[in-house]
């Protein structure tokens, strides 16, 4: 399933705050929420932003050593969601798809990190329809949460 990143927020939890990014599902009303860490989620915001700080942070320096090589991000698929014990949901589990000059290969990564490079490369993002039917959510809750950008100051 198609899906874009539709939004970087911050919701209140019992522990604190805790980001999540909120994509959205091509075609449907529903979104898939993944919760994720501060310094990722002020990653793929500030991928999504195209801004330039001068010297490349992590996932920048990924992508220049990856376009260094010959490499570059064909489509990133979130595939699957590792359930903790107790039937709670647990941990995404995404693939990065990648062109290189061996041919194509999938790389395991986390959910966060590769859509902090599909935000810098505009690469196609997917969710297989299990994540989708799994995680999905009504994007009501998510529109009223606090955008990232508000809360960590200056990107």
């Amino acid at each position: 399933m198609q899906a874009s990143i539709d939004a970087v927020r911050v919701a209140g939890t019992p522990q604190g705050p805790v980001p999540v990014v909120v994509l959205a599902v091509e075609g449907e009303a529903d979104v898939v929420p993944i919760f994720i860490g501060f310094n990722e989620a002020t990653s793929i915001a500030r991928g999504l932003e195209a801004e330039d700080i001068g010297r490349p942070l992590t996932h920048d320096l990924l992508l220049d050593v990856m376009e260094e090589l010959g490499s570059r991000i064909e489509r990133i698929v979130v595939t699957e969601i590792e359930e903790r014990d107790g039937g709670q949901s647990g941990t995404y589990i995404a693939d990065l798809h990648l062109e290189t000059p061996r041919g194509e290969t999938v790389v395991d990564a986390r959910p966060s990190d590769s859509l902090a490079l599909a935000a810098r490369t505009n690469a196609p993002i997917e969710v297989t329809e299990e994540v989708f039917a799994d995680s999905r959510d009504d994007s009501e809750k998510f529109d009223e949460l606090e955008d990232i950008r508000n809360v960590s100051g200056d990107l």
